[in-house]
């Protein structure tokens, strides 16, 4: 049985509320997996012309207000 299986397996058999548990913590887990990847990413500079083309929108008055 492979890794995965095993957590699969072992996700299947989770209580309700251990399920709940679960979830809220994997939930925060791949949004920190998220943050953690744009901070490098906008580091790296691979999201420099997304942020300026944005910037030349709202200039062009391409964008409203929230």
């Amino acid at each position: 049985m492979t890794k995965l299986e095993q957590i699969e397996k072992s996700v299947a058999e989770l209580s309700p509320e251990e399920l709940k548990a679960f979830a809220a913590w994997f939930e925060a887990l791949q949004a920190d997996l998220w943050d953690k990847q744009i901070e490098a990413d906008a580091r790296a500079g691979r999201l420099d012309k997304l942020a300026e083309q944005a910037l030349a929108d709202h200039r062009a008055g391409r964008t409203r207000p929230l």
